[in-house]
């Protein structure tokens, strides 16, 4: 096959969902998200990192790619981390946009057209969460986590913790990835020049198993990240080029 007809055959969006200990969520996501979508393999790839699951989500998932042309499962061998799958996601992602989201399905795969829309204005595009459906403490925690990260940052991300987001492959490709980071991509897709949207989207409540983050669990982690963010934002290089000869 030749490269052109290889090109034509690549999908025109990647959806990353990482997901770990969800096996009574990953079906009924995958079946919203493909009611969403569809499941065209040669438009869509649904792309499902399971992180070292101890429970079913692996081989439910595997029972349903026999049912589902456009599902990639990955399965790490332990688990490794939220930022760990998103970036294998990213990496192996073929679309010419990704959209992600977490596979506790509290984000709504209804609202991907208004991300995939807005990436025909902007390279990255954050949801906010309209009127959260978690506990008064998560709200509180997250609250206080953005206040700082900006006051910090100076970015004007509404809501960084929100998963569902957007973004162009190439410059997102081209990120160095590390532990933490999934909490940082639109800053550091910003500090690469990338144009950043916002726009508000619906929140459900998690209905089967158990949340894999608690306020005091993420903090010291996070504060450490944010200060590298912080430093990075600070020693980037600014400059223009004003005239250029090559020796030819």
């Amino acid at each position: 096959m030749k490269k052109k007809e290889r090109l034509k055959l690549m999908p025109q969006l990647s959806v990353v969902v990482p997901v770990y200990n969800e096996e009574a969520n990953v079906e009924p996501l995958l079946r919203e998200i493909v009611a969403v979508v569809g499941q065209d393999p040669q438009q869509v790839e649904i792309l499902f990192i399971n992180d070292g699951s101890a429970d079913q989500t692996e081989a439910i998932l595997l029972r349903l790619k026999a049912e589902c042309p456009a599902l990639w499962v990955i399965s790490f061998e332990r688990n490794a981390g939220q930022s760990a799958a998103l970036a294998c996601g990213f990496l192996q992602a073929k679309g010419r946009i990704l959209v992600m989201l977490d596979g506790d399905g509290q984000v709504d795969p209804a609202d991907i057209p208004k991300i995939v829309q807005l990436l025909d204005e902007y390279e990255v595009v954050c949801g906010i969460r309209r009127k959260r459906r978690d506990t008064l403490s998560k709200r509180w925690g997250s609250k206080f986590a953005n206040w700082a990260r900006r006051r910090v940052t100076r970015d004007t991300i509404v809501d960084t913790g929100c998963s569902l987001k957007g973004f162009h492959r190439e410059p997102l490709q081209q990120l160095y990835f590390f532990d933490g980071m999934h909490r940082f991509l639109p800053i550091l897709l910003e500090m690469q020049g990338c144009s950043v949207g916002q726009v508000e989207v619906n929140h459900r409540p998690r209905l089967h198993g158990t949340s894999k983050y608690s306020n005091l669990g993420r903090l010291a982690k996070t504060w450490q990240d944010l200060l590298g963010v912080r430093w990075m934002q600070k020693r980037k290089l600014d400059y223009r080029v004003k005239e250029s000869s090559d020796a030819g």
